[in-house]
């Protein structure tokens, strides 16, 4: 008598569900990474509904915090360091838009110094950071 022998199948193991978590994940890490656009240290920039249109030019972006710390370069500058940062980034491009990023409860006349200093050292476009406006829903 022949017995038939099984065919003895090979272990496998499936990965569409492992591919699909990584894939969500990688989806998660670069939408969330998009919308970082404002310094670390705390700037609440003030609201407006109106937008600017994107400049091809560079962009010199300086932060002012609401307890008085000016931002350039991502780290904490003094007075004359951002300066001597904005004549050497003007000197690079002459063409550059400087993009003042100041805390909503920054007293104007510090806003009016630094762009007053920019216009000054040889800026020709001057900018102040905003969020857009949420419109409010009719009740």
């Amino acid at each position: 008598m022949m017995f038939h022998r099984r065919r003895r199948e090979e272990p496998h193991i499936d990965l569409t569900s492992l591919v699909d978590v990584v894939f969500l994940l990688l989806i998660f890490f670069m939408i969330s990474t998009t919308f970082i656009q404002s310094p670390g240290l705390g700037i609440d920039l003030p609201r407006a509904a109106s937008q600017r249109q994107p400049d091809k030019a560079p962009e010199v972006k300086v932060g002012l915090t609401r307890d008085g710390q000016l931002l350039g370069d991502g780290k904490v500058l003094s007075a004359e360091q951002l300066t001597s940062l904005l004549r050497r980034r003007l000197a690079e491009s002459p063409d550059a838009v400087f993009v003042l990023q100041a805390d909503r409860q920054v007293p104007h006349g510090r806003v009016v110094q630094w762009m007053d200093l920019a216009k000054t050292l040889g800026y020709r476009k001057l900018a102040i950071a905003t969020e857009p406006r949420i419109p409010r829903v009719a009740e």
